[in-house]
């Protein structure tokens, strides 16, 4: 398979909007209803939390399998190398779905698990219990995916030292999570940002 093959197949991957999808087969549109944004947490608020924990690992498992399953096909270059860079196609298109028009999709937190699951399992299953320990305490899924970029990048420079290209790519993962949650962090300063499960006004 050719790279730019794979990387387009990888994009399509990410570009598949079930949060979309979900809300087209409940008559609901989501870009319309609760925060507008096309992620799970949206889905949970507003289609409840089957359908959210549907779309929730739908949404991971568009990030992982393409990491998983297309690098080896690839036929040049280093298979690792190629991983990380279909799972960062898989996260573009996760953000800007090809399916809706190249328009804003979710914030990429839930697939960019599945990329990292599928690179670096042990760091990235401390960080989602860690997100998890975040969201219980706390009940902000926006804190619990703030604080979920910080972490795992410490857990890659820990576990794979800072020249790895895979910890390269968690700064610049984790530098887009905090520009797309840059409205979360100031309703979160001004105390105004929903706990989980409960609504202010619909931001997620």
């Amino acid at each position: 398979m050719h790279p730019p093959v794979a990387l387009a197949l990888a994009y399509t991957s990410g570009s598949l909007p079930f949060a979309s999808i979900a809300g087209w087969l409940k008559g609901v549109d989501l870009r319309r209803q609760g925060s507008g944004n096309l992620g799970a947490t949206n889905v949970f608020r507003v289609l409840g939390w089957k359908i959210g924990l549907a779309v929730f690992l739908a949404d991971v498992l568009k990030g992982a399998l393409p990491v998983l399953l297309l690098p080896p096909r690839i036929d040049q270059g280093d298979p690792a190398m190629w991983a990380i860079a279909c799972g960062v196609a898989a996260i573009a298109g996760h953000v800007r779905p090809l399916f809706l028009g190249f328009r804003k999709g979710g914030k990429g937190v839930a697939t960019a698990s599945g990329v990292f699951l599928a690179l670096a399992p042990i760091p990235m299953l401390i960080t989602l219990g860690i997100f998890g320990a975040v969201l219980l305490g706390t009940g902000y899924v926006s804190l619990g995916s703030l604080t979920s970029a910080v972490v795992l990048p410490i857990l890659l420079l820990i576990t794979q030292g800072s020249s790895s290209p895979l910890f390269a790519v968690s700064l610049v993962i984790a530098a887009f999570v905090f520009w797309t949650h840059r409205a979360n962090i100031g309703r979160l300063r001004r105390g105004e940002e929903n706990r989980f499960g409960k609504r202010k006004g619909g931001h997620a």
